[in-house]
């Protein structure tokens, strides 16, 4: 496993899905142009803190960065991961609530 690379291409996925060019990406992290391009192109490593600015800009899941080998592998089921983040407790309940509902009404396998 290519580390460099695989962060490189978390990091661009994420930038894109979000639909923020390299550019803007660059100034919302307060670095140059030429920073993100080798993150993403060329393999090179962020600092600690520009790594986090940028995985907070991107609402990447630390789990994509950290344990790329646990990735979830449907996209439908880590969009609604990234919503559950922004829910406060009332709508957490309703979704758990919901879910159960959903898993109990489901046909046994």
């Amino acid at each position: 496993m290519h580390i460099k690379a695989d962060l490189g291409a978390v990091i661009k996925a994420a930038r894109i899905k979000e639909g923020i060019k390299q550019e803007k990406l660059a100034e919302m992290v307060d670095v140059g142009l030429r920073h993100i391009q080798g993150i993403e192109n060329e393999g090179n490593c962020p600092s600690f803190e520009v790594l986090y600015k940028i995985v907070r800009v991107l609402r990447i899941p630390a789990d994509r960065i950290f344990y790329p080998e646990s990735a979830i592998k449907n996209p439908q089921v880590e969009e609604i991961l990234l919503m559950l983040y922004s829910c406060d407790e009332r709508s957490l309940n309703i979704i758990s609530a919901a879910a159960k509902a959903a898993l109990e009404g489901q046909p046994e396998e």
